[in-house]
């Protein structure tokens, strides 16, 4: 199924390499631009999405309010969504294509550094201080993407729903309220073992395949701070203002 996506990342890889004077690094960084830009018309609705559905929480908590039944408030809610030309599912589409993408330049990736020569130029795998055939033992690739990582999370915090805030009454709905703030601490543990996972996993994988999530994950950081702002670093930032003062 991925024969297709390889054949043209192969390609693209080599075109590259040697425009780039055999250059490995270069051609990585050159693919995730390419790809990043390509994504753009997929990941802007699920960006505007997420920053509607965030301007919709007051009617969404007001919903809440109403509706004390969960079928009834879920239907509420959905026809709120289409209302506004809403869809809560927009962002899955584009992490899917990116998943993709890293797995097929991962299967060129190999193929690409088994051969002794492209086009007359010797496969030189180093880029900067990094070997990229191999993993990174400075760390330094590896924390820079899980730090890249959290910074997005925690900007995409903007698009958010949340009904923690505003609760009824405990003794009319308690059990909700449970469940509600139950999911709230699951989704601020995911916030943070995101990129604790994003580490672990790039300590075991080739620098080269780093270098792609790094530049993809900071090159998502600059389109979502040009299109929605900080976010949900916003707060943090004023936070660490104030304590600077």
């Amino acid at each position: 199924m991925l024969a297709p996506i390889n054949y043209i990342l192969y390609q693209v890889l080599v075109f590259f390499y040697r425009l780039f004077g055999g250059n490995l690094g270069l051609p990585i960084i050159a693919i995730t631009l390419i790809t990043k830009f390509i994504l753009i018309p997929l990941v802007l609705p699920s960006m505007k999405s997420a920053k509607k559905m965030q301007e919709l929480k007051p009617a969404l908590d007001r919903l809440k309010e109403k509706h004390k039944d969960k079928k009834e408030l879920q239907v509420a809610q959905m026809a709120l969504y289409k209302e506004q030309g809403i869809n809560p599912a927009a962002g899955c589409l584009p992490q899917i294509v990116q998943i993709i993408i890293l797995i097929s330049l991962y299967q060129v990736f190999m193929e690409f550094i088994k051969q002794p020569s492209i086009g007359g130029l010797l496969v030189n795998p180093h880029f900067l201080y990094l070997d990229l055939t191999k993993p990174d033992h400075t760390y330094i690739m590896p924390v820079l993407a899980g730090v890249s990582q959290l910074i997005f999370s925690l900007m995409m915090q903007s698009g958010v729903e949340s009904h923690v805030q505003n609760p009824k009454q405990k003794d009319e709905k308690k059990k909700e309220e449970d469940n509600l703030e139950m999911a709230a601490s699951m989704q601020q543990q995911m916030l943070y073992m995101m990129p604790i996972m994003t580490v672990l996993i790039s300590l075991n994988f080739q620098s080269g395949l780093i270098l792609y999530w790094v530049v993809s994950t900071i090159f998502s950081i600059v389109q979502q701070y040009y299109f929605s702002g900080l976010g949900g670093l916003k707060p943090i930032l004023l936070k660490l203002r104030v304590i600077k003062q």
